[in-house]
């Protein structure tokens, strides 16, 4: 028997919002060298064009979706076109997200514009996407997998200004719960994964701070901050066969540092 199999995703298709980030193109070009067909989908075309190009150079078909899906309705016809190009949904990862360092306020007087915009980007885009996307799972009778990229900072908080960060992501913790235990009647899966500090073309002014960078290092048990290759392996775990009997969970994915608080 080949072990291996079970982590392939041939004939499944996926939805990737945020797929051309930093973390999402690795990401889509990981389900689509083990078989999925990919739909990226991003506020513009042009972030989710090279996304595609390496799904398509991985051996698979891509679409790209402009959509935002921290709006109800672009989510649902995200969901829609995929259906439409691919006639089925499998599987969902969320990748959009992110933006803490933009909005570091001290907890008392956080501004409200700020906190619905951390907690839109965070939360809001994984509830829309996610229930369009399950909506297409249940219809097709197939089960599904539902993937959300979380982070450490939802379940450790940090003297950083990081108030709406950690409680979008404590909270989408939380709903992983939530949602697996309504959907397991369907046989979808829903899980996370939480990273510490991963480095992405984003990120790289920051890294080059020397003095920021030896402060992750020190928090760090195994003294790096993480890559993008270091997602992928959990990702296609969850994503795929694998992980049948697994659902509900949040897999922090951080060099030993929770293991330290």
């Amino acid at each position: 028997m080949d072990e291996l199999a079970r982590f392939r995703l041939d004939g499944r298709v996926a939805v990737v919002p945020g797929g051309g980030g930093g973390i999402g193109i690795r990401l889509t070009t990981a389900l689509a060298s083990v078989g999925a067909r990919v739909a990226i989908v991003g506020r513009t075309a042009g972030r989710a064009a090279a996304a595609a190009a390496a799904c398509r150079a991985a051996g698979s078909e891509a679409l790209i979706v402009a959509a935002d899906v921290t709006r109800a309705e672009d989510a649902e016809r995200a969901v829609a076109e995929t259906v439409a190009r691919f006639g089925r949904l499998d599987i969902i990862v969320n990748a959009v997200g992110g933006g803490a360092g933009t909005a570091l306020y001290p907890a008392e007087s956080y501004p409200v514009s700020e906190w619905d915009r951390i907690v839109d980007l965070n939360l809001r885009s994984m509830l829309y996407a996610t229930q369009a996307a399950a909506r297409a799972m249940i219809a097709g009778g197939r089960g599904g997998r539902v993937l959300s990229i979380s982070s450490v900072r939802g379940q450790l908080g940090i003297n950083s200004g990081f108030a709406a960060y950690v409680a979008a992501k404590g909270a989408l913790n939380a709903l992983t719960r939530q949602l697996a235990t309504e959907w397991a009647k369907y046989a979808i899966t829903v899980n996370a994964i939480a990273p510490t500090f991963v480095a992405t073309p984003q990120v790289e002014d920051l890294l080059a701070d020397p003095v920021f960078k030896e402060g992750i290092l020190r928090r760090i048990p195994l003294g790096r901050v993480g890559e993008t290759d270091d997602l992928v392996g959990a990702v296609l775990f969850f994503c795929s066969d694998a992980s049948a009997f697994v659902t509900g969970q949040v897999l922090t994915i951080d060099g030993g540092l929770t293991a330290t608080q």
